[in-house]
């Protein structure tokens, strides 16, 4: 059995500050196994249980948002109803299809940000994340 992936899937969970629970590795080998792409708490969920892994919807989400605390994921808020986490760390945008509830990264090249307001005091930019629908 080759234990590579599982070794790399705890030393990231490791090198993030995370402890490497059963339910973290299992959930990280989905997420991280493959090139970046983006799930929801749900879609996560399906593919667990399709890969006969037994965890709850709030294990799924509680390990979503440790990996996105811990760095390792990016929360990208479509609608009140709806996050997605994405595994791709680079800054880069979104569009968001509606008529799928699909996200696709657009480069960070391909759109052209030429001023932002002044920043409440105190305040220090984060991020800035742009979800265009279509």
């Amino acid at each position: 059995m080759n234990n590579r992936p599982y070794t790399k899937v705890i030393n990231q969970l490791k090198a993030a500050g995370l402890r490497p629970t059963r339910q973290r590795i299992a959930l990280a080998k989905l997420l991280f196994g493959t090139c970046n792409r983006h799930v929801t708490a749900e879609s996560l969920l399906a593919e667990a249980t399709q890969a006969k892994i037994q965890i709850s919807l709030a294990t799924v989400y509680n390990s979503l948002h440790q990996f996105t605390d811990a760095g390792l994921l990016r929360e990208i808020v479509v609608d009140l109803n709806r996050c997605y986490f994405d595994t791709n760390m680079t800054e880069h945008y979104h569009f968001f299809y509606e008529e799928n509830n699909r996200l696709e990264d657009i480069h960070s090249d391909d759109i052209i940000i030429s001023k932002l307001p002044s920043l409440p005091l105190g305040k220090s930019l984060k991020r800035v994340d742009i979800v265009i629908r279509v």
